[in-house]
């Protein structure tokens, strides 16, 4: 009985739990539920376990304070034949035989006695079982409602936490491509290509440069050689 009622006391107990409160207050409120959710479900197996023993015991006593009830009744109804057959035969002269059938009446009024003596110390035992179990039953309804509140707050405070982590890594990702992040890895690949550029760009002057001073000696040339043509042609003609 006392391991009934400590079941009873913890079902009490955990159905009347706030859980938002318990979740406020835990460090982690995931691994929280979940060890909520193991509780109460070995809980609630325990307490029904407790119910049905209960109500098998409570069975059995309804059986037997019907049984003692019966059995007083039928008692009853020996000394009232007994009573009626002494009453007979008194009348009849026989005291004798009379004042035998009135103590065969009396042991059977004793006996009716004693079977609802027992059915009546039955009854309390009977009430509080009954009442026993309807307060179990009414916790047993009061869990299995939290535990399911359990596990969709567990499911949703699950689905929070992916949704955010899967949001946190967005945002990190955002803000790792950057272009105007002069440190980026494609700015510097853009300075790297500017440089190739300018390179290009200076080769193709300094190589425009030679072949321009090249022309010049040519040109340079062709001008001492008509120099020459001329003052040979003035000693020619002098001559």
């Amino acid at each position: 009985m006392a391991e009934k009622q400590s079941i009873l006391g913890r079902v009490t107990q955990l159905a009347k739990a706030n859980i938002n409160a318990l979740i406020d207050r835990a460090e982690d409120p995931q691994k929280m539920l979940d060890q909520l959710i193991r509780d109460y479900t070995t809980s609630i197996a325990e307490a029904e376990t407790a119910v049905a023993q209960t109500i098998g015991n409570l069975r059995l006593a309804e059986k037997d304070h019907d049984e003692d009830v019966a059995t007083a009744a039928d008692w009853g109804h020996k000394a009232q034949a007994a009573s009626d057959k002494a009453d007979e035969l008194r009348s009849a002269g026989d005291t004798a035989g009379a004042d035998k059938w009135d103590g065969l009446a009396k042991i059977a009024l004793g006996k009716q006695i004693q079977f609802e003596q027992e059915a009546s110390q039955a009854e309390p035992l009977i009430a509080t079982q009954t009442q026993t179990i309807d307060t179990l039953k009414t916790g047993l309804t009061g869990m299995k409602d939290k535990l399911s509140q359990l596990k969709t707050s567990r499911d949703q405070l699950v689905a929070r936490q992916k949704t955010a982590e899967a949001q946190t890594k967005v945002t990190d990702a955002i803000s790792s491509i950057n272009v105007l992040d002069p440190t980026s890895e494609l700015s510097r690949y853009e300075d790297k290509v500017r440089r190739t550029e300018a390179l290009a760009q200076g080769k193709s002057e300094v190589a425009a440069t030679s072949l321009e001073s090249q022309f010049a000696e040519l040109e340079t040339d062709s001008s001492q050689v008509e120099v020459d043509a001329r003052l040979a042609a003035l000693k020619h003609k002098d001559a």
